[in-house]
C-alpha cells in the first residue's frame, strides 16, 4: 500500500499512542508512501470533543493540523465526488463521518486504516480499495 487513509480513531490513537492502534496498522502507516487524513476527522475529533465524548483530545484540539504536517500526514480535502458518493451510497451505516471517510477512501483509491468493521460491508463497491487493521 502506497497511500493510506486513516480513520479519525486511527489518527487520534496515533497521536496519544493509543495501544489500540494495531501491529498490522502500525506497519501500513510506517510503509506508506503517502498518510492521508480526512479534513472532515478534524471536524469529528471537535464535534465529539465538544460534545464531552473525546476529553482525551483536549491537548491535541488547537493543533491538529500542525500535528498532521508534524506526522508526515498530509490532510486531503473533502471533494464533492466523495460528498455526493457519501450521501448516495447503498450502504446502511447512518454515521456520517464514516460514509465520507468511506467515499473518501473509494474516490482517492486510498486504502483505509481503521478498527471499525462496518467498512467491511464496502467489498462489493466498485472501486474500494479495502481496509487495515
Amino acid at each position: 500500500m502506497r497511500y493510506v487513509l486513516l480513520d479519525t480513531h486511527a489518527w487520534a490513537w496515533s497521536l496519544t499512542a493509543d495501544a489500540r492502534l494495531s501491529s498490522a496498522a502500525t506497519a501500513a502507516i510506517q510503509q506508506a508512501e503517502t498518510v492521508f487524513i480526512s479534513t472532515i476527522s478534524l471536524f469529528e475529533i471537535g464535534q465529539k470533543f465538544r460534545l464531552g465524548k473525546w476529553p482525551e483530545m483536549a491537548p491535541f484540539l488547537d493543533r491538529l493540523i500542525l500535528l498532521a504536517d508534524e506526522q508526515g500526514g498530509r490532510l486531503i480535502e473533502l471533494s464533492s465526488e466523495a460528498s455526493l458518493l457519501a450521501a448516495t451510497l447503498e450502504w446502511s451505516h447512518r454515521d456520517p463521518f464514516d460514509r465520507i471517510i468511506g467515499a473518501t477512501a473509494i474516490t482517492r483509491g486510498l486504502t483505509l486504516i481503521s478498527a471499525d468493521t462496518c467498512f467491511d460491508s464496502l467489498v462489493g463497491e466498485p472501486k474500494w480499495p479495502g481496509r487495515v487493521w
